[in-house]
């Protein structure tokens, strides 16, 4: 019988992992853990800068078999990373890592934070990053997060004693961890924050230290270890069929994005803290040691424990529900503790393993995935009880002001199904997440409404509230409105249910570049939010662009459809750049946002609601050459950006690669980290360098210094290194003026590379073959100048290029220097070639 269940437990666990927007089906060993965590009164914060820094094997051992409650606080939300599972970069790549460090915390057990810190790109130091992070706001962040989530432990994951050893967020996190851990417990420190929570002392920090802060395992293992704590964080859990480092492994897979699916750990493995500062360590073995996590913690807590510890002890796996009158008692005496803090949690804790204990089935879903503003919807109630406990709901109370009163009893197994109506005020906000709905600085979000600060996404706000009596004893249960529903070949799905406009429109090229006086037709998609949506579309834009027609006409008749309609835009004579918008004109109210939906099998469905704007440039722009082959890497628009200037683009795969498929292509462009993700291309490469020799030309963009799949990237001798330049203004040397790079057939000056972002470029060479020409010198603040962020070779006929200049971000927000340079890069030696087309025509 006890394998039956475990592999139960294991078949929810993993199933839960890409579903979790469906109900939890606890089985009776995650009951019983629960239990033992709500008869812990301890909590752990760890702390870090970034989705993926954070140490799973740690924050599950805290929260699995210490059984504290365990919380990460990532100070951003990883907006500056790159993308490997698809387009979305930026502020939607740091929505999709919000829901994946949101996953690995369903897997581990542990909890999320969050402070307003933008991930604004790479940062070599902390004096940098805070130059652009507003330290004291962010600092608050921190100490607001420390009273609020009211932490024993502190644990840093980097070394506030470091800087410029590792990335400046990193050690910033540490930094501003350090200082928080004295300012929470002052009065004087963010007094503000006092009238809505309270001072609160932790009790010790820790920095999470190991091999790699010692340069080697051999320094690490001679470091003095008197003053650390170790654990061994591969313990196994016969209740979950799992060890600890097993589970760490599932929810740090859950950060796909960054490519961090991974094998599973299994064994002893040992994790070390360094005791910085608070109480003595009385108990090397005990993090928690002269701290009690007893309920006597509390005053009036006693009796509780006296209650609660005894159905731990003899937990009735066979049949829970046998233990709900004792946990009703010990609910009843948590409501008359004066420890505000625990009794919230503790309640909380608790309501949630009456329910698992009693089977309560409770369910509130819409007839649709969404709805707009001002209308009214139908959900559908279900209601089972699977235990034998008198349980009575009494009623529902819904979040739109509406009560409907059933006195219904939940007969054992006797599933109780029934329609509601829910009204959308006109005032409701719509689903989007909370930090992007006022546009920020590039180093920090914008939070109206404080009381939002930290968390990790956006509060539902069509919430079903289950008044129910349980022998007698009132307990609200509370459900978020989902939308449920099933497809052929999926089964029974879910998804949250989202709140739209009425109208959102996109244009569908979010940089149009005009590489001559000719119009452009550009595409507007409107799609309708209900029934019936009918005004009109007008196209904002410069003063010196010209859009025809004026407006036109939309008329949609069923949600979820759209419309097409066509604009053509005339740019200015001369070189400029500028901004368009969408506005949408239905009945007497304006709409100008695009409806982002992200929809990945690994995280819960998001809609995100953008102002929709496209930037327009006309570029002053040559080019030889027409023809580009393309090989994806991580993900980048280089292709369409190519496009964009008249070059006809085609995608290949390795498989696709042979020396008579690649003979109708001028040049061959590898996509960013290419080199890094695609196993094959590594037997393409003679065939590649065969190419180049025949006259074509090869672009490589940046790869990483790890990983790399072949070691013969150039056909010369070519080392990357971790160099690049972070700063986006960093002065750029010319070092060949002359050469042709930089003058055919565009001439490259100082002003191409302004108006770059984020920065200049990444994991730079640092050692080549003397066949190369450096273009470009260019470093950041007191660092030696980097020579390896564009290296040009001939190589028989034709040229090989490797750049580690970030193109993938300068195309999406049409940097013009960008396109030039890249168009000198694709034309290089095709001048002849350019001659002859001209000849022939």
């Amino acid at each position: 019988m006890q394998k039956i269940t475990l592999s139960f437990l294991f078949i929810f666990l993993t199933f839960s992992f890409t579903q979790a927007q469906k109900p939890k089906a606890p089985a009776s060993a995650e009951i019983y853990e629960s239990i033992q965590k709500l008869n812990f009164l301890g909590s752990v914060l760890y702390i870090a800068a970034h989705p993926d820094d954070e140490n799973t094997r740690l924050i599950s051992y805290m929260s699995n078999h210490v059984k504290a409650r365990t919380a990460y606080l990532s100070l951003t939300r990883g907006d500056g990373g790159q993308n490997l599972i698809g387009p979305e970069i930026r502020e939607l790549l740091g929505v999709i890592r919000t829901q994946e460090l949101l996953a690995a915390r369903r897997v581990d057990g542990g909890e999320q934070l969050f402070t307003r810190a933008n991930d604004f790109g790479y940062s070599k130091h902390p004096d940098e990053t805070l130059e652009i992070w507003e330290k004291d706001e962010i600092l608050s962040d921190v100490v607001l997060a420390i009273r609020e989530f009211q932490p024993d432990i502190i644990i840093n994951r980097f070394d506030h004693r470091t800087p410029g050893t590792t990335h400046g967020h990193h050690t910033t996190s540490a930094m501003l961890s350090y200082d928080a851990f004295d300012l929470a417990n002052d009065k004087a420190a963010f007094p503000e924050q006092l009238e809505t929570t309270e001072t609160w002392e932790p009790k010790r920090l820790f920095f999470n230290t190991n091999s790699w802060f010692y340069r080697s395992q051999e320094d690490f293992d001679k470091a003095d270890k008197s003053n650390m704590l170790n654990f061994d964080i591969g313990v196994y859990y016969p209740l979950k069929g799992l060890s600890n480092n097993e589970i760490a492994s599932i929810a740090s897979s859950q950060h796909l994005c960054q490519g961090f699916g991974r094998l599973h750990q299994r064994g002893s493995q040992k994790e070390y803290v360094e005791f910085l500062k608070g109480e003595p360590i009385t108990n090397k073995t005990d993090i928690f040691s002269g701290i009690d996590t007893s309920w006597n913690r509390v005053k009036g807590g006693k009796a509780i424990g006296d209650i609660l510890y005894p159905i731990e002890k003899n937990f009735n796996f066979n049949n829970p529900s046998v233990h709900i009158p004792e946990l009703l008692k010990a609910f009843k005496l948590l409501q008359n503790i004066k420890n505000k803090h625990w009794k919230v949690q503790k309640t909380k804790e608790l309501k949630q393993i009456i329910e698992m204990c009693a089977g309560l089935y409770l369910e509130a879903s819409a007839e649709a995935p969404s709805s707009t503003p001002d209308t009214s919807m139908k959900i559908n109630i279900e209601a089972l009880n699977r235990s034998n406990e008198n349980i009575v709901l009494e009623s529902i109370t819904q979040t739109d002001g509406k009560t409907l009163n059933k006195s219904l009893v939940l007969k054992n197994n006797n599933s109780e199904k029934f329609e509601t109506s829910f009204h959308i005020s006109e005032t409701e906000k719509y689903t989007t997440p909370y930090w992007l709905e006022t546009k920020g600085s590039l180093g920090m979000y914008t939070v109206e409404d404080k009381s939002l600060i930290g968390k990790p996404e956006t509060p539902r706000s069509v919430i079903i509230n289950f008044n129910l009596k349980i022998n007698g004893t009132p307990i609200t249960l509370s459900k978020p409105v989902i939308y449920r529903y099933s497809k052929p070949d999926k089964g029974e799905l879910y998804r949250p249910f989202e709140i739209i406009p009425e109208a959102s429109a996109k244009i569908t090229e979010k940089v149009i570049i005009f590489d001559n006086g000719k119009a452009h037709n550009i595409t507007l998609i409107v799609k309708a939010g209900h029934d019936n949506v009918k005004g009109f579309a007008e196209i904002s834009h410069p003063e010196n662009w010209t859009v025809y027609p004026e407006r036109q006409e939309v008329n949609i008749f069923n949600k979820g459809e759209e419309q097409t309609l066509i604009f053509t835009v005339i740019p200015p004579k001369n070189q400029d750049e500028g901004y368009i918008s969408p506005i949408l004109h239905i009945g007497d109210k304006t709409y100008s946002k695009e409806l982002i939906e992200i929809n990945y099998e690994h995280i819960p469905y998001q809609t995100v609601l953008l102002p929709s704007e496209s930037k327009v440039v006309r570029l002053d722009i040559k080019k030889y050459g027409e023809n580009i082959a393309y090989i994806a890497g991580a993900g980048d628009v280089v292709p369409e950006s190519l496009e964009q200037i008249g070059y006809n683009v085609r995608t290949i795969t390795p498989q696709d690669i042979t020396t008579e498929s690649l003979k109708p292509f001028d040049a061959v462009v590898v996509g960013i980290r290419a080199y890094n993700t695609i196993d094959n291309l590594k037997f393409k490469q003679e065939i590649l360098f065969d190419f180049v020799k025949a006259g074509g030309n090869m672009i490589v963009q940046y790869n990483t210094n790890h990983g790399l799949k072949t070691e013969q990237l150039a056909p010369y001798s070519l080392s990357i290194s971790r160099d690049r330049v972070t700063d986006e203004n960093a002065e750029v040397q010319i070092l060949h003026p002359e050469h042709p790079l930089l003058n055919t057939p565009n001439k490259i000056t100082q002003q191409d590379f302004e108006g770059w972002t984020q920065e200049r470029g990444l994991y730079f060479p640092n050692q080549w073959d003397k066949a190369f020409t450096p273009i470009l010198s260019m470093h950041d603040k007191d660092e030696s100048a980097k020579e390896g962020s564009l290296l040009v070779a001939k190589y028989g006929k034709g040229y090989y290029i490797y750049t580690g200049l970030s193109f993938f971000r300068e195309f999406p927000e049409g940097v013009s220097g960008a396109y030039r340079l890249f168009a000198n890069m694709l034309s290089i030696g095709k001048d002849d070639l350019k001659h002859n087309q001209q000849l022939n025509d």
